[in-house]
Formats: C-alpha cells, structure tokens, sequence
C-alpha cells in the first residue's frame, strides 16, 4: 500500500498539501506551481549552501536538511560553501550578519528580513529568483538567529516528509519523486521564548537503554536528544539526573550541546548548572546552607565558572537554576525559609554577577516555585524582577499556581508541567497516560494567563510518551494557533505524518481512545480490587464496572490488530512502537486484574471456575513480558531495555523491585466448573446519567463560549467556557448550560457533577459553579483541591489524592425533594477552570460512595 502524507498544519509543523501548502507561500508541494522552487527533480535535490564560517549549529543544521533532502530523494545532495559551486538553483541556510549570500541579497532589495530582524528565534523562508550570476533560483532559510535557521531548516524538513521522529520513533519517510516550494516568502517566530524537556526517572529503562546503545548517558545519545528537541522546534533541556551529571559524566555533552545550539538548564532543585550528584562528588559538608553557606557558595561558583569556560565572554548558553530545596529535592526545613531562601537567591547572584563580569540581571534565570517553594510565593518571598518565576503543576496534570499580577515583569512565568513522577499518592513511569486534550486545557490557561517565558515538562524517558511531547513542543512554539478546531484534529495530522494520510483516522481513533482508557487510572495505581467486578449469584456471574472496561479495551486492540494488518514492513517498528504496545499492553494488564480479581471471588466461594481465571493471570503474566521482550527486538535491537520500569501490583508509593504476579489460586472442587459466561445485571432505576455535552442549551456571554472539547478526561467531552484565564463571573452574567431531565417520581435526589480535576490557579480558596433546578435558588458549589507532597492530612489534600487516583472530581448537592416531572438543570459558570464531563440524577438518598471529600455548598440568590 501507497504511503501518502499530506497533512500540515502551518504554526505546528505539519500540513495538508492539497488544503494548504500549495496555496501557501514558499511551503512544500509535490506538483509544479507558477514560479516554484524545484527541491527534488526526478529524485536528484539541489545542493546545500551554507558559509564556512557558520555557527556549527548552523553548519550542523545544513548538512542535517541535505540528509534530509536525500531520505526524500533517494540519493544523496552536494553540499557546498561557496555558490560558485552552484549551476542553476540551491538551498541557502543562514542568519543574519553571518551568511555575505544573504546580506548581500537584502543589500541588493532581493529579501527583506523586517520581519524577523532582531527577534527571538524567528525566520524567513523565501524563493529568490535570480539572486547571483549564474543561478537561476535559491531558496533562502534565513534566521534571525542560529536557532531561527534551524527551526527554518526543519519546519521544511516535517513538511516535506521526514518526521521528527524519524530516529526517535523510527518513523519511516516516504520517497518523493519531485518536490517543489511554492513561490514567494514566509516567516515564523516563537509566542514562548524557552520550550524543553526534563529527562527523569530515567532508571532502569533510558539508562539500560542508553548503555547498551551507546555505552552510557554520554554525548552520543545527547546529539539525538538534541535533534528530537530542535526538530520539535524546542530549544531547552533539563538533562537526567538520577546520579548523573549532565558536564561532568562526559565532557562532550558541553561541547555537543554547544555545537547544536541547545540552551541548557539544571532541574528544580539544582542550583548553578551544578548535578545533584556533583555535591555528593565534590561538595564538603552537609547540603545545608544555615550551617554549610562557604562551602555552599564555593561549589556554586564552579559551576558558574564552568558556564564561562568557553571563554568568549558569553559562555555556554544556559538559563540557570537559582533557589534552592533539601538535599534529594526534599523541602529545606518543616518551618517557613522564606528568609532564608531570599538570602540564597541573593548570595546566587552575586556569583552570578561575579564570574560572568557583568549584572546578574544579563545572565536568564529561572526560579522553578515547586512544592513549598510556591507557598512561601503565596506568602510573600520576594523574587528579583528579571528571574523568571516557574510554576508547577501537581505533578499529575492540574497546573498550582498562575500569574495573578506582575504580568509586566522582566523575567516572566513559566510552567514545568508532567508526563511522569515520582512520589505520591504512586509513582507513575511505565507507559503513556497522558491526554494531550488535558495537555491543551493546561497549557492554554497558561498561555492566557501570561506564562510565556518557559515551558518545560518532565517526560520520563521520553519514550512511550512521545505523541505527548510532540504535542507539548508544538503548542509551545505558538499556543495561540492552538484552537480547539486544530485540538480535535491533532491526531490525525501526527497519524498521517506518521503513518500516511489512509489509515490516518483509523490510528487516530484507536490513539484517541487509547489515551481516554488509560486516563482513567494509571496503571500502578491499579490491581484486582480497583474496579468492582460484579457478583456471582445463584450461579451467574454478573457484569460489574470492570467487566466493561477490560471488553473496551479488548475491542479496541482488536481493532488495532486489523489495522496492523495494512501497516507496511517499513512502518512496523512505528507502529509497535507509537500504536501497538501501548495497547496492548495497557490491555493486557487490564485483563491480568480482572481475571486475578474473580479468581479470589470465586475461590473464597470453592466455585472451580476460579481455575479458569487463575490460567488467564498466568498467561497475561507471560504475555506482558513476551510484549517487553517484542519491543526490545524491534528494529534489530535499537530499542532494547527501554520497556524495563517494573509496573505491577505496587503495595505502596514506590516502585516494586521486580514483576510480581497477583496473588491466584487453583480450587479443588468436588462438582465439574460450570461455563464462564457473564450476564447483565438489572439496571439502577435511581440514576439518570447525561454527558456534559449533551446540554439542550448553552447561554454565552461576557466574551465567554461553552465549547465541547473531545477526548477531555472520561466522558465522550468536556464542557468548557472560553477563552480560558478570564476573570470570574456571576449569575448575574447569566452564563450557563441547561439541562432538561424527566423525574420520574417525586423523591429526595443528589446530584453529581464528575469534572476534569483542576486547581484553584488563583489561590483564592476553590473553584466555584452554580446549580439550580427551574427557576429555583442558585446554590454555589465549591471544590479546594490541595496537592500534598506527602501525607494526605487535611480534608482539601485527601479530596485532592482521591482526585488525581480516579482522575476525576466529583462534587455533590442534594435537593430534599424534587417534583415528579420534566425538569431543567442549570449550570452557572462562576470560576474559570470548571471542565464539566458527566452529571449524575440519583434519586436514592443513600447512595453516597461518591461524594468528594470536600463541596462547600452555599446560596448565591434567593
């Protein structure tokens, strides 16, 4: 089968040939337009230019787009440093001041970079006809820096086939015959300045990986780390640090990153581009600056004259970490450090201003406000106005904190999101459970909130979360362009760039539903008492919840194995990778605790069908290790050791040391097992269950939408007003779904509203909605969610555990009687971030199970 990726969208790096590109200026297209740039003629692509005295970033990057030219091509380009070289047409990357080609082009009125000169990693692409004696036609990528040219280089690059995930992901390229750049110019810049990734966790899996492929965490795996980010058109990077260290492991890791144009950091806790690990190499005394400061300041200070190394007056580009937490990324002290940690920052800058020669307000700093760290913010810690404020999430999706004030600030707000952690209520490292629906919700409130400056997200070891990063690096390059519309289709575009534009939706849909099962729980945090399993009466066994999770997931990997069988010999190491694993394994895992889960029932009960359930733990046991053992064969090899983070029956927070199979066992039974068939049970007369998408009307106002976003948490789609960041309401605004419903006798009836989790970003106390029946009293409902980085204590941190563990927040009312009859439930927007997905009628009083932990429920009218 005939792979054909035509799919683009501008701002992200992808796009649709026949939509966009050939209508679009100086954009790839596979057939001849009026006046293009011939790229690729019968296989044969043109030479690369670039000057000899280019930054080896851009050097780098020009001889990366000829290989690139030549995967698409089939046969390698020239390339060359002088255009005497060249005959007729040729591709020129630059930036500019440093390219004499294209200064001299803009001195001659033949390219004009007022659109990009002086900007942040901005470029220009332009087809240039006639630009020196002897050339018919060029294509220039100029920059307005060396990582504007490599953006440039690479946006081409994904448009005209090779994935960024070419090496990553082992996505395959598709050669072209002949490929063209329509006429004219086309130009680019980033909405946030520092967009990166956090290696971390990264044992045993990325390091095991990483020994056997290229002898350690060293440069060699780096460079390809590096060319994922910069083909993601992200720039930064925090580097793994579980007992590693980033300049001190392998001297060329420095060199690399510098040649590549990387910008370099350290994570949260690791002050002064020093490794956590350099301390306990190098450092004298203990971690702990009321007692250890000379010390302290010493160690910091080689790491900034290690910055300055390079010996340009410059030095290594980095955004340097300042502040400081207890040794192991633990707070510094049970009290308030408030004092203290104003203290540290100032002494921090002082050798910042020191060995840089220069004020310390020249040299990008971030001070990442994680955990405690944020509460002394919330309390007053003063912050230099040129550092950039780091807000955290949870650690499991739901954004703290965001900016309230200071919007103007030099240094900005950031974010450092995750995909991956480690700590409580459970670590979670082994696969991907990210929605990126959830991703977008976050990100965007974010960007509207004003947190520009640095997005950075810790991904684990990068691999299975690799659709998350790519669409965290693609919305950070422009979050604006980001619309719901672009949201919902997100999948197919990175389907058919991936796997060809015919079995797009078919892979898009098995992603989209991959990522709403897997939301659901992760998967260390289930086991065989998780979901209720029914019962077995009389001898039938009835269906519970976890009946119908496994059967959904069975039914989506059977759809996936028909779609495997169109995937081509070239896409299959992709495929397993990205598609098939991912389900497959989650699946399987599913049915391993299911099956534990009725063993132990039937077998309390001496019922011999217990037996049947305990070879099913057995065999899906042995499956999940044939799976791993099947991903680290792929592709000869490339990928072994990289499925090796340990994922079964957790007992507590961390991680089990090894692969533990539930605890089954086998009956003796006098009577011959009865068949294993399931049946339903009656259903529950009392509840009238209504997605949130399903209103019968949506009031709009005050510049605010209700708009349906798709693959958003646990229901078919979440209800969200946009634009996101906006000021809060009152019923007076008049903003509001309804809901008609039938109650079918009169009765005292609670009401539940299943929502996306969320945190009060604005540290106002909660997060509020209103509810009223009619035209009755409108009753506010406010949850506090209070993310805990240890015991869960206080009400507001055990609402927030029980959230994050079910991946849901449900808040209650209760109404003592409400009339036979066709009703209206009304929903009133007040707050922001209030993402509806599912409401509950209940009309049997005594059915609490799911109340949150904390719902203040107050009048608002009447």
């Amino acid at each position: 089968m005939k792979k054909i990726i035509p799919f683009c969208l501008v701002a992200l790096g992808l796009c649709s040939v026949k939509a966009v590109a050939c209508d679009t200026p100086a954009s790839v297209c596979f057939k001849a337009t009026t006046s293009s740039f011939e790229l690729v003629n019968n296989n044969r692509a043109v030479p690369v230019v670039f000057s000899s005295s280019a930054d080896s970033a851009v050097q780098r990057v020009a001889k990366s787009f000829a290989d690139d030219l030549a995967r698409v091509s089939g046969n390698k380009t020239s390339i060359y440093t002088s255009i005497k070289q060249v005959k007729n047409s040729a591709v020129v990357i630059g930036v500019l001041g440093q390219n004499e080609l294209i200064d001299e082009l803009i001195a001659n009125n033949k390219l004009s970079v007022a659109s990009i000169k002086g900007q942040w990693e901005a470029y220009k692409i332009a087809v240039v006809d006639n630009p020196w004696p002897n050339v018919e036609q060029a294509l220039v990528i100029v920059g307005s820096d060396q990582r504007g040219a490599i953006f440039g280089s690479y946006d081409l690059s994904a448009k005209m086939g090779v994935s960024p995930w070419y090496w990553f992901a082992d996505v395959a390229t598709e050669q072209k015959e002949n490929v063209f750049i329509t006429a004219g110019t086309r130009h680019d810049k980033p909405e946030v300045k520092y967009r990166g990734i956090f290696i971390n966790d990264e044992d045993p899996a990325l390091k095991g990986w990483a020994n056997k492929k290229f002898g350690g965490v060293n440069a060699g795996m780096y460079e390809r780390v590096f060319e994922l980010i910069l083909r993601l058109k992200g720039n930064y990077i925090w580097p793994a640090m579980w007992g590693k260290a980033f300049n001190a492991d392998d001297p060329n890791n420095t060199l690399i990153a510098d040649q590549m144009g990387m910008v370099m950091g350290t994570s949260h806790h690791e002050p002064l581009a020093l490794a956590h690990k350099e301390w306990h190499t190098a450092g004298k005394g203990k971690w702990n600056y009321d007692t250890n400061a000379k010390n302290l300041r010493k160690f910091w200070r080689g790491g900034m004259e290690r910055i300055m190394a390079k010996g340009d007056g410059q030095g290594y580009e980095n955004l340097v970490t300042v502040g400081m937490r207890g040794d192991g990324d633990e707070p510094m002290s049970e009290g308030t450090a408030i004092e203290l940690l104003e203290n540290i920052v100032e002494d921090q800058r002082k050798i910042i201003a020191d060995v840089t020669e220069k004020p310390a307000n020249e040299t990008p700093q971030v001070w990442t406000l994680y955990k405690e760290v944020q509460d002394y913010y919330d309390q007053g810690m003063t912050v230099p106005d040129d550092v950039t404020l780091l807000f955290a999430d949870d650690n499991w999706g739901q954004i703290r904190r965001l900016p309230t004030k200071d919007l103007d600030r030099k240094g900005g707000f950031g974010v450092y999101y995750h995909f991956d952690y480690v700590g409580v209520p459970r670590n979670y490292k082994w696969t991907n459970t990210v929605q990126v629906a959830k991703v977008w919700q976050q990100m965007s409130q974010a960007y509207e909130r004003g947190a520009r400056n640095v997005w950075v997200v810790n991904v684990g070891d990068i691999k299975p979360v690799e659709l998350p990063i790519d669409f965290f690096l693609s919305m950070a390059w422009k979050p604006s362009a980001m619309t719901v519309n672009k949201l919902n289709n997100y999948t197919k575009h990175w389907a058919s760039h991936s796997f060809g534009s015919e079995l797009a939706e078919d892979i898009a849909t098995l992603v989209d539903q991959y990522g709403n099962y897997a939301a659901k729980r992760k998967p260390e945090m289930i086991n065989d008492t998780t979901f209720a399993i029914g019962e077995s009466k009389d001898g039938i066994l009835y269906k519970g919840e976890f009946y119908h999770l496994i059967d959904k997931w069975q039914q989506l990997e059977q759809t996936m194995l028909g779609v495997k069988e169109h995937i081509t010999a070239e896409q299959y190491s992709s495929f397993y990778q990205l598609v098939e694993y991912p389900i497959a394994s989650l699946s399987n895992l599913y049915q391993m605790y299911f099956a534990s889960a009725w063993n132990k029932h039937l077998a309390a009960k001496n019922d011999a069908r217990a037996n049947y359930f305990y070879q099913q733990v057995q065999d899906t046991f042995a499956r999940d290790a044939q799976l791993t053992q099947q991903y680290h064969r792929i592709n000869n090899g490339k990928w072994d050791g990289m499925m090796n983070q340990v994922h079964m029956n957790y007992v507590g927070w961390n991680t089990p040391k090894q692969q533990i199979i539930p605890a089954v066992k086998k009956v003796k039974a006098d009577k011959k097992a009865g068949a294993v068939v399931f049946a339903d049970p009656t259903a529950d007369p009392h509840k009238l269950v209504i997605e949130a998408a399903d209103y019968t009307k949506a009031v709009n106002g005050s510049g605010l939408t209700w708009t349906a976003v798709p693959n958003l948490g646990q229901s078919t789609a979440a209800m969200l007003a946009l634009p996101q960041g906006k000021p809060s309401t009152t019923i007076n605004d008049g903003i509001r779904l309804e809901y008609n419903f039938e109650q079918k006798e009169s009765a005292a009836t609670k009401i539940f509203f299943e929502l996306s989790p969320a945190v009060d970003t604005t540290n106002n106390g909660g997060i509020r909605f209103g509810v009223s029946i009619d035209d009755g009293k409108v009753h506010q409902v406010k949850f506090n969610l209070t993310p805990t980085g240890s015991a869960m204590r206080t009400p507001g941190e055990q609402a927030w555990g029980h959230a994050v563990i079910t991946n849901k927040q449900v808040s209650d009312i209760s109404f003592k009687q409400i009339s036979k009859g066709k009703h209206t439930l009304k929903i009133w927007r007040l707050d922001d971030s209030v993402i509806l997905e599912k409401i509950i009628i209940d009309t049997d009083s005594s059915n609490d199970k799911d109340v949150s932990f904390e719902a203040v429920i107050m009048d608002v009218t009447g």
